[in-house]
């Protein structure tokens, strides 16, 4: 297996045991939560406290880090077009805060980041998170259902190929990280959470 600094999981309705496994398989040692709400409805096990007691029970840590990471940010600014913002979100210090804990739980542990989505390129934990990693020269794999694990590389390729932007035929550096960035735009803005619009009626203040 290749050599990955850190992991993503997203745990969508997958088996708590089988979850355990594909962490145990990988050799995870510590979790970070990256869920804005780390709740689950229809899968409790992956409520945090449920889940953080049965990651004990496997010997592995968990931290809830969504306040500072999370795909669902509460600052209006950080919305487009009613869309998360995730360049924007990038750019704030409590987003450099939470990636300096990362980062300093990487040196201390087998760290792997949790989110919900299934796909990496459905989730924030890729299209935000891992790019910023990526960026900073972490080499980070995505844990998947099947019990492969994706390098990060290699999604950035279905990335590119998804969002219509896998053309290779420019052979600079510049133009081929200008391609990656739109693809990263496009694709994030497609998934990244949605508010909900405000309706107001006659007697409500606009």
């Amino acid at each position: 297996m290749p050599r990955f600094d850190l992991f993503s999981i997203g745990h969508s309705n997958i088996a708590e045991q089988q979850f355990l496994a594909l962490l145990r398989d990988a050799g995870v040692s510590f979790i970070a939560d990256v869920r804005s709400a780390p709740h689950s409805r229809f899968c409790p096990w992956f409520s945090q406290k449920q889940l953080s007691v049965s990651l004990a029970a496997s010997g592995i840590g968990y931290a809830a880090m969504g306040d500072a990471l999370g795909g669902r940010p509460r600052d209006e600014g950080l919305y487009r077009d009613g869309v998360a913002d995730y360049e924007a979100m990038a750019a704030r210090p409590e987003y450099a805060a939470g990636l300096g804990r990362l980062l300093d739980a990487v040196t201390r542990s087998r760290l792997c980041i949790l989110c919900a989505e299934r796909e990496p390129l459905d989730c924030h934990r890729c299209l935000l998170v891992a790019r910023s990693l990526a960026e900073r020269g972490l080499t980070l794999g995505h844990i998947l259902h099947d019990g492969s694990i994706e390098p990060h590389a290699e999604t950035e390729q279905r990335l590119l190929a998804l969002t219509g932007y896998g053309d290779d035929r420019d052979l600079f550096a510049s133009g081929q990280r200008e391609r990656l960035a739109a693809a990263y735009r496009r694709r994030s803005h497609a998934v990244a959470f949605r508010r909900k619009a405000t309706t107001h009626t006659a007697a409500e203040p606009q």
